[in-house]
Parts: structure tokens; sequence; C-alpha cells
């Protein structure tokens, strides 16, 4: 196991859990023990997981995959945006709207219309508007900027979900089930790991923990692309192109 990857882990406080009383029993294999009724997060299963994911997510950016990063928690909002952005990939930061991923032709028109309220509030055009008319067209801006700027680059269904807590994101998760999608996920003692893909045990509450695990998984989507000649080795991030990835997860 490597002892300095290990070192961080505990450095961050992702072995951290949640209160017994919280816990989900289908983590029990993950977990270590308990300490003043919090749940011990077993650090081998985290560092299993987190190498199984690197894995799996430089083969997907290699061959030219999409990774969707999703966290609208507080605590992970700076670190998906931060991280995604320098991947190179989509994200959803701060509220993730239905039918993302299951009603995607609808959310792509949605897109298109922010792209023309970009453009209109550019152009000398908005002032053919009257005051209030110009103030309701900058606060639908704004709401569809927040909801929509992440995934603006998205032009496809993405290869793979990358989710900081999927108890809080289950509506993602439920859609990429229903697509086929496969989750990587930082769960918590509270969390189900049966609902997705490749578990990654871990704090999911700590600003340093999601930051931990984040980087280190969209460093292996940069070393991936890199790997592939997608990026050249001085860059840290690109458009993704749209081949299609692996089929299912790697083993680790």
């Amino acid at each position: 196991m490597p002892t300095v990857l290990v070192k961080e882990l505990i450095e961050a406080g992702v072995h951290f859990g949640h209160r017994v009383s919280r816990w989900n029993p289908k983590m029990r294999p993950y977990i270590y023990g308990r300490q003043n009724m919090i749940h011990i997060i077993d650090v081998r299963e985290t560092v299993r997981g987190l190498l199984r994911a690197r894995k799996y997510l430089q083969q997907v950016a290699a061959a030219g995959g999409m990774v969707l990063f999703v966290g609208t928690k507080r605590q992970a909002r700076e670190t998906i945006e931060r991280e995604a952005q320098r991947a190179g990939m989509p994200y959803v930061s701060d509220r993730w709207l239905g039918g993302t991923l299951t009603n995607f032709r609808t959310i792509r028109s949605r897109l298109s219309h922010l792209e023309e309220l970009e453009k209109l509030r550019a152009s000398p055009q908005i002032q053919n508007y009257s005051k209030k008319m110009q103030a309701a067209l900058s606060r639908q801006y704004r709401k569809m900027y927040r909801n929509l700027n992440g995934i603006r680059t998205m032009n496809r269904l993405p290869d793979c979900l990358l989710v900081v807590d999927p108890k809080k994101e289950k509506n993602a998760v439920r859609e990429a089930r229903k697509m086929g999608i496969p989750t990587i996920a930082l769960i918590d003692t509270d969390g189900d790991p049966d609902e997705v893909d490749l578990p990654i045990p871990g704090n999911d509450d700590s600003i340093r923990s999601i930051d931990l695990i984040v980087r280190l998984l969209a460093d292996a989507i940069v070393a991936g692309k890199q790997a592939a000649g997608l990026i050249k080795p001085e860059q840290e991030a690109g458009p993704a192109s749209a081949e299609p990835a692996p089929a299912g997860l790697a083993s680790g």
C-alpha cells in the first residue's frame, strides 16, 4: 500500500465517517471500527477504491471519454468546479436538473437558449427592451448560467459520473443507472455502496477530504489524456473528444 497516500488520506480526515446511529449496514465491509460514537473508515478500503477509480478514469480519458463531475453540496462545489475545469470535463455543482441524462435533448435545447440569451445581452438589441424586461432577462440568464454553465460543453452523454456523496446526489446516480452510465463515488458510512459501480469509502463532508480525493481522480484523467496525446504534458486541461470509453469498469 502506498504509504505516502495513506498519510495524505489520514491527514485530510478521509477516515472519519458519520455517527454510528446514522450508518448504512451495507457499508460494514468498509468500516474499521468506531471511536467516540463515530465510525472509522478502513483506509485500506479507501486506497483500494481510489486506485481502481484512478485506473479506470485514466482509461476513459485515454480513450477520449467524457467524465461528468457531480457535487452540489456546499463543501464540494468549489473543488468540483476547479478540478473538472482542470481536467477539461463538464460538471454540475449547483443543482442537478432532472433529466440531465434521461432527457438530454431537452437539456441541450436549454443550453441553446442560454447561448441565445448571452448573445442578446451582449448586443445593442437589448436596449430595445424595457428596463423591466431587461431585468427579467438578466434574472433568467443568471439562473440558467448557474445551473447549466458547467455542462455547456457536454454535447453527448458522459461515459462516467464522478460523484461526491451519492446519497445527496441520488437523482444523478439514479439517472446514470437508468442510462447504463458507470458511477464512481466518494461515499460515507451513511451511503449505499450498491447504488454505485465503484465506491471510494471516505469522508464526504470534509472540504479537505473531498479536495484530496477529487484532485487525485482529476490527476488520473489528466494523465490519461497526456498518455494518449490528447493534451501536451505541460497542459492540464483540454477538450474531450467524442470517442467511446471502455464499456465496463476496470478491476483493480
